[in-house]
């Protein structure tokens, strides 16, 4: 979860291209929440790093035919993972953000892929990151890989809270962390519900709905 990479040079742009909140408005509409959101937390957005087979020479494969870097500058230490979802949706490419705040920085990202139903739209996950860091901390170069899906697997690992079982494909593996986080946030309604209930019978009901989920939420943790 701590690792922090260091993009090849060759896929560096320079200079960054500055991405504009109304183009990504433009092209997602998003709820007037959603946009104050994006007003209030964000300060810029920054398109750093190009990764293709032009950049780094690594073949494109049907679902990643380029993955690109953002650095986002933010105006306060969170940013909700509603807004980058919209920027998700605004981007045909998969993204790995990084946000910036007060001298540290964090690694963010969903694993995106084309819809089956539909190849112009995008299936999201959850999100997955890392912890912060001080801006200056030592990165690593990744791996070897052998193409650009590969490459993207690589770079989204690190920031998954759960190592994939033996049988888990990238994909399989990121639609349990989606159930183990839809399962916490059951839990998590259940023992505020159980923490504010006085009637002595409905707390021992509740107790039973929260062990079965604690033991629901560790079936689908367990490598």
């Amino acid at each position: 979860m701590n690792k922090q990479y260091h993009y090849p040079e060759k896929a560096l742009l320079d200079p960054p291209r500055f991405l504009p909140k109304s183009k990504i408005f433009e092209s997602v509409k998003p709820t007037a929440k959603i946009k104050a959101l994006f007003i209030r937390q964000i300060n810029k957005i920054t398109i750093t790093h190009s990764l293709s087979n032009r950049s780094i020479n690594l073949p494109a494969t049907p679902a990643v035919d380029e993955i690109l870097i953002f650095r986002i500058d933010l105006k306060e230490g969170e940013l909700n993972n509603d807004v980058l979802k919209y920027i998700d949706m605004a981007i045909r490419s998969p993204i790995i953000f990084e946000l910036h705040y007060s001298n540290k920085q964090k690694t963010i990202a969903a694993f995106k892929r084309p819809s089956e139903a539909d190849s112009s739209k995008w299936v999201i996950s959850e999100y997955f990151e890392s912890n912060w860091f001080a801006e200056d901390s030592q990165r690593i170069p990744p791996p070897v890989a052998l193409d650009l899906a590969g490459l993207y697997e690589i770079l989204l690992k690190p920031l998954m809270p759960y190592e994939a079982r033996p049988d888990e494909d990238i994909q399989a593996h990121v639609n349990r962390l989606d159930k183990v986080q839809a399962k916490q946030r059951e839990l998590d309604k259940i023992e505020a519900k159980l923490n504010k209930e006085k009637q002595f019978n409905r707390k021992v009901e509740i107790h039973k709905q929260q062990k079965k989920l604690k033991q629901e939420l560790q079936q689908l943790i367990r490598a």
